[in-house]
């Protein structure tokens, strides 16, 4: 079965940002996004750590130690970005000045609700960062993940068994087989991976999809 590899997913998540949009990747997969945004469109990258701005991953050797976003990878600074105050950086998030965050996912629910810092497995380690208040002080939340797990369970689920981050919050799923808009209908898939059918990923998750594509 095709699937998009990690590039292949942050290419895709980018072609829907925006003109204008203020944008909060998270920490992991949702970084790559940043190599992918079109050229012609300004947008503008948020990081939590208080940076407004940002563009994408420096080039080998020019990397500043002093310029990271909030999973400590080396960023660049666009013209006429800038930092601040993780405070500062804290109520942007939380007052609703983000239009859209993208955020990675350990699960999420048919109803939209997020499961992504904790897997409440026994000597994990929690990371909740500012994902809670991304999940709710975002005008969109977009997820990002593969639709299974290494042992092949489906991360789309009815109830999320991992401890929750945000409710009802998530808008989009962007898997390596499918986008999934969560809807008050249920999931409705509106785009497939080419070479995947709807009765394939149908059969991969527990879930009743929508097709929509």
């Amino acid at each position: 079965m095709n699937r998009l590899n990690r590039d292949q997913m942050a290419e895709r998540v980018a072609r829907d940002i925006p003109e204008g949009a203020y944008v909060n990747l998270g920490i992991g997969l949702p970084t790559k996004v940043a190599n992918y945004l079109p050229k012609e469109r300004e947008i503008f990258l948020h990081s939590e750590n208080g940076l407004l701005g940002m563009g994408e991953a420096p080039e080998p050797g020019e990397e500043d130690p002093e310029l990271i976003n909030a999973g400590k990878e080396p960023v660049t600074l666009l013209e006429g970005g800038s930092f601040f105050h993780h405070g500062d950086s804290f109520a942007m998030m939380r007052g609703g000045h983000l239009d859209i965050c993208v955020l990675g996912a350990f699960q999420v629910s048919v109803s939209g609700d997020l499961a992504n810092w904790h897997t409440g497995a026994p000597g994990s380690i929690p990371a909740v960062g500012g994902a809670m208040d991304l999940a709710v002080g975002a005008k969109q939340v977009f997820v990002m993940m593969d639709l299974l797990t290494k042992t092949g369970e489906s991360k789309l689920v009815e109830t999320c068994s991992y401890p929750i981050t945000g409710v009802g919050c998530v808008d989009r799923l962007y898997t390596d087989l499918a986008v999934i808009d969560i809807t008050a209908d249920g999931p409705v898939v509106t785009e497939l991976v080419e070479g995947v059918s709807f009765a394939d990923l149908q059969g991969l998750v527990p879930v009743t999809l929508i097709q929509g594509c």
